[in-house]
């Protein structure tokens, strides 16, 4: 993969492409994301260990709010971080649009205030079940779309060209499988791929670059390992 800035600008991504050149773990901002599994999380020392960015857990499914979200999400931006939140989706218990309200009601909400993230769905394999959930390919795409549409909705600025993406975490394994390699959301919908490994891998269709990474489950700092494809002022913006 080439090195791409993704620059989140009112809202709207915009990608500027920098010379070709690998995409380096050091180059590029590191950050981590959590949930109840790691409550406790020291956020003076991540920061101090020089990462810069944060995405925690808020909501699963329709009915599941993370007891630990209110504290990270606090402890993360008194230490200065840019943070955001994240859903874990269960397409099989309720429609997108019920999910997306569930978590922008209970943390998913966004602000133009410099140092909060767009959203993020996390779509991926299921936990406990089948794992495209018991959808079709077109069904699921129809679901994602659900769920994108009425954040972003809820999230629009005026002009509507200012509304909000959500971010959709995936791996291209599970977005092949259960989406059918849909590439309905590549224009829109900003890229955080999970693939625990040196190179970022195959994408899924239609994206020429991820714009997060999560390259590890675990690491020196709490949680899983992250990096933004760009640079420092990219990701404030």
């Amino acid at each position: 993969m080439k090195l791409a800035a993704a620059l989140f600008a009112l809202g709207t991504l915009t990608l500027t492409r920098a010379a070709p050149s690998p995409f380096q773990k050091r180059a590029a901002p590191q950050g981590i994301d959590v949930s109840g599994f790691q409550p406790n999380v020291d956020w003076a020392a991540v920061k101090a260990n020089g990462l810069t960015f944060a995405f925690i857990k808020a909501t699963e499914g329709h009915t599941f709010i993370s007891s630990s979200f209110s504290s990270q999400y606090i402890g993360a931006t008194n230490a200065g971080f840019i943070r955001g939140a994240y859903h874990f989706a269960h397409p099989d218990s309720s429609s997108g649009a019920t999910q997306a309200n569930f978590f922008l009601a209970h943390g998913g909400g966004w602000s133009g205030d410099g140092i909060t993230l767009p959203g993020v769905l996390d779509i991926e394999y299921n936990p406990s079940g089948a794992e495209c959930y018991g959808l079709s390919a077109s069904a699921m795409v129809s679901w994602i779309a659900d769920f994108s549409n009425t954040y972003h909705a809820a999230t629009s600025r005026f002009p509507s060209k200012y509304r909000l993406p959500i971010v959709i975490y995936t791996t291209t394994d599970w977005w092949t499988t259960c989406t059918g390699n849909s590439a309905a959301f590549a224009s829109n919908n900003p890229l955080w791929i999970a693939r625990y490994a040196s190179t970022i891998g195959t994408l899924p269709a239609g994206w020429p670059f991820a714009t997060f990474w999560q390259y590890a489950d675990s690491g020196p700092n709490p949680g899983d390992q992250d990096l933004f494809n760009g640079d420092a002022a990219g990701l404030q913006r």
